[in-house]
């Protein structure tokens, strides 16, 4: 190929990376901008679509940020690291005037000579992330306030007739004091599940490698065995070990075992499966044998407060599979119920991790 042909091929593929990279530019949804201590120098056009903002309505708003733009490129240059790439949340209104919760990641833009003189900027909205935030920690307040105000008229209760029960028999006595501590045992898992803070910690934080998924399939239905007999337990190829919540796998694996307990007749069978599952991932399954819940219900099971026509005689608030299934959803998994073969129940928990045995997700 001759010089000419070559320098007509290259002009010619620049420009086709120029067309893609304007296209890229023209429908992505990601807000961006570059600037410099002078102003900013571009804006993307996801700005204006999400925000309301053009490069010269948002001059003023960018003010205040890039002010400080020149003390933290001496910083950089003194050999401060961590000036390279900054993460800040704010508050701005939108150009409507509504209040907007933003996040803004600043990274160093080196030029063709390595010097650093301009940033390039991503903004993400938050607004909705911090609304569902106060919502959840509303909804936990009250969930918490809920439960205790029940448990402390318990626990009163049976003090009072440990007090002034002093006629009665040993083992009268030893059932109040039983009370007593099944109260204070639930106070404590309130305590420990129910609070905005827990909450808002369950699944964010991976614990290390060391938490067995069949030692906690084993720990839940010893527990439901105590109350109620026919609970069988089947292990499969399950990994040694996981990384989880330990706590809030727990919980939600004693709330679809109570469910089981408190919707099926004594006499059925209740199985509790743990295995990898075929697609790759990691299933629990509790299945039963009971009446199940109505096919137009299926889709609602998981919502908040909800109660399906069949819990009418069975005590409840609601509230035990919507936090399963959140507890579940923040460790990236998912919460699902079907109608099983043969009839009854089947809630599928599915969660992310190595198809191989012995591994675990990172």
């Amino acid at each position: 190929m001759t010089a000419p042909a070559e320098l007509e091929a290259a002009l010619a593929a620049a420009q086709a990376e120029l067309q893609r990279c304007r296209e890229w530019l023209a429908y992505s949804e990601e807000a961006s901008f570059i600037a410099d201590a002078t102003g900013l120098l571009w804006l993307s056009p996801a700005c204006e679509r999400q925000f309301g903002y053009t490069l010269a309505s948002a001059q003023a708003l960018a003010a205040p940020l890039l002010a400080a733009l020149p003390a933290r490129l001496a910083r950089y240059a003194s050999g401060d690291a961590t000036r390279w790439q900054l993460r800040r949340e704010l508050q701005l209104a939108h150009a409507d005037g509504q209040p907007l919760a933003l996040e803004i990641t600043t990274t160093l833009l080196p030029e063709a000579d390595g010097t650093l003189r301009r940033i390039h900027g991503i903004v993400r909205d938050l607004t909705a992330a911090h609304a569902l935030a106060v919502q959840q920690k509303q909804f936990t307040s009250m969930l918490s306030h809920e439960f205790r105000t029940p448990l402390a008229v318990i626990d009163g209760a049976a003090q009072l007739l440990e007090m002034t029960g002093s006629s009665h028999d040993e083992g009268t006595r030893k059932r109040y004091r039983k009370i007593q501590t099944a109260a204070d045992r639930l106070l404590a898992l309130v305590d420990e599940h129910l609070t905005p803070q827990r909450m808002a910690e369950i699944g964010r934080e991976r614990q290390p490698d060391q938490v067995a998924p069949a030692s906690l399939l084993q720990a839940a239905v010893q527990q439901a065995v105590s109350r109620r007999s026919g609970i069988t337990l089947e292990l499969g190829n399950l990994p040694a070990q996981m990384r989880c919540d330990p706590a809030g796998m727990r919980l939600c694996l004693d709330i679809l075992l109570d469910n089981a307990v408190k919707y099926t007749p004594a006499a059925t069978a209740i199985e509790v499966t743990g295995r990898m599952a075929g697609g790759g991932g990691l299933e629990l399954l509790v299945r039963d044998h009971g009446a199940g819940v109505a096919e137009s219900e299926l889709g609602q099971i998981f919502q908040k407060a909800y109660r399906g026509n069949n819990a009418a005689a069975v005590a409840g608030s609601g509230l035990g599979l919507y936090m399963a299934s959140a507890v579940i959803e923040v460790h990236g998994g998912t919460l699902t119920a079907r109608y099983a073969q043969g009839g009854g129940m089947e809630f599928r928990i599915w969660l992310p991790i190595a198809s191989e045995t012995g591994k675990v997700l990172a």
